[in-house]
């Protein structure tokens, strides 16, 4: 199997950090679900942007995909800020 890598930006570790211990451990389990299956609620958002958003609860993570089977997580931010 591919060996899966997830790069974190600065402000998406900043920004994991400063959830709730039990909320950023679910997001990253669901990280590491779609790493390995593809399952999650994943959809990639309509230009102008050209990321990711995998949904986790209230949360959503914003990322790019790098090759292969790696991610670079660009932002972890709750669905009201998600966007803008």
């Amino acid at each position: 199997m591919a060996k899966r890598i997830v790069l974190w930006s600065p402000a998406a570790r900043a920004e994991l950090r400063a959830i709730d211990r039990e909320t950023a451990r679910q997001i990253l389990q669901a990280i590491d679900r779609y790493l390995e299956t593809g399952a999650g609620d994943v959809i990639k958002l309509q230009p102008p942007r050209s990321e990711f958003r995998l949904r986790c609860g209230d949360h959503r993570v914003l990322f790019l995909h790098v090759e292969g089977n790696s991610i670079e997580v660009l932002r972890v931010r709750h669905r009201s800020k998600a966007y803008r």
